[in-house]
């Protein structure tokens, strides 16, 4: 099946484990809470209903601190919505201390640890050209 958009998680390959699936779980979230890339519900044979999921592939790739800035540019010259999570947000403890630490950096100076965005599928592609799948 092919789709019109695409979801794309670009994590920075030199983070911790724990940091990476941590700040993929809130910036997925974000994908979530403001497109239509949900499906529906799922149910099992014996009627148990679960919550819907992306109805898509979410592709995962690993940046370099640099490609990161690259991919951002790329983002923001197309003028797409992105999810971000900076190297700020590892010291905060909430949303709203989240939401303050992003205010305080003007955005070309912002110290990414990873993004995501879901957008056209041909767009996403030109923003995270050159850069790898995680392995």
């Amino acid at each position: 099946m092919r789709f019109d958009t695409k979801i794309a998680i670009l994590v920075r390959n030199d983070l911790s484990t724990w940091q990476k699936l941590n700040m993929t779980a809130f910036l997925v979230s974000g994908i979530a809470a403001t497109t239509e890339a949900i499906g529906l519900p799922y149910e099992d044979a014996s009627g148990r209903r679960y919550l819907p999921m992306f109805g898509q592939p979410v592709l995962v790739f690993a940046a370099t601190e640099a490609e990161l800035q690259i991919a951002y540019a790329r983002a923001v010259a197309r003028e797409l919505s992105l999810a971000i999570f900076t190297n700020d947000l590892f010291s905060t403890g909430h949303d709203e201390a989240n939401r303050a630490a992003v205010q305080t950096v003007v955005s070309d100076q912002l110290s990414l640890a990873e993004l995501a965005l879901c957008a056209d599928r041909k767009a996403v592609d030109a923003v995270v050209k050159g850069i790898s799948l995680h392995s």
